[in-house]
């Protein structure tokens, strides 16, 4: 075997250890190593599987009722996973039977709630599975300790980001947080992401949304996510909005502060 043909050491190398990206995978001749190429294989195996993974809906709402609310299972306008895929649109919006059955869920008295907890497959069930109840236990939990009124938790089949904004509208809601699997990449397959709506309805843009997101056991903790949300959901209710003009300033307070000691 020639010298051309071995897998050759890259300057790189050291740098893979703070990184999961695929970087500094050395080379045998002009291909990658068949290391290298069996994992980029395995992991795109997994990112598919996990976009294709049947949502356990019932039983992540058995595990969501241990907040002590309600839960409620919903479907989004998709009828099956082949359509969601195609039909981003669909995911978007309740389908005629959930939009019917959760106004009598709203607030009896006329009042509004401060805020719905909503929990979707998107497009990882698998992270969805791993990652949705501890974080929303904690949410839930620490809204509650302060006095806030929340409204039932729905857990959605087939659900988009937006979705959340037609359930936050029928229940009365002043705000929706949906936790969400994220596309699954070929360095994670199980990321969940959180996005914050303040005054949920259809037609809201992306623009007035905040995100978390990157919440998995090699990312974002859950008592990480559950604070930096906890802390937007607060300063929403402070100031009446989310998304752009809605930031995360406790890093530049905190900053201040110190500098005042």
């Amino acid at each position: 075997m020639s010298d051309e043909t071995l897998p050759s050491a890259d300057l790189w190398q050291g740098l893979r250890r703070y990184t999961n990206a695929r970087i500094a995978l050395g080379r045998a001749g002009d291909s990658l190593p068949t290391a290298a190429q069996l994992a980029f294989q395995y992991d795109h195996a997994r990112a598919r599987d996990a976009v294709h993974l049947p949502f356990d809906a019932a039983g992540v709402a058995a595990a969501a009722a241990a907040t002590d609310l309600p839960v409620l299972i919903v479907h989004s306008a998709a009828p099956d996973r082949s359509t969601y895929l195609k039909r981003p649109d669909l995911g978007r919006r309740l389908s005629e039977a959930s939009r019917a059955a959760l106004p009598p869920h709203a607030p009896a008295d006329g009042d509004a709630y401060d805020a719905v907890l909503v929990i979707a497959d998107g497009l990882s069930a698998l992270a969805v599975h791993r990652h949705a109840v501890p974080l929303a236990t904690r949410v839930a939990g620490a809204l509650q300790g302060l006095g806030w009124r929340l409204a039932p938790i729905v857990v959605v089949h087939q659900g988009r980001v937006a979705i959340a904004d037609e359930i936050g509208s029928l229940l009365r809601a002043r705000q929706a947080a949906i936790l969400i699997g994220e596309r699954p990449g070929l360095s994670v397959a199980d990321s969940l992401g959180v996005y914050l709506t303040y005054d949920p309805r259809p037609g809201r843009t992306d623009a007035e949304r905040n995100c978390i997101s990157n919440i998995h056991a090699r990312g974002q903790s859950y008592d990480a996510a559950a604070q930096t949300l906890i802390y937007l959901m607060s300063e929403a209710r402070r100031l009446k909005l989310s998304g752009v003009a809605l930031k995360d300033e406790r890093a530049e307070r905190d900053g201040a502060a110190a500098l005042l000691d």
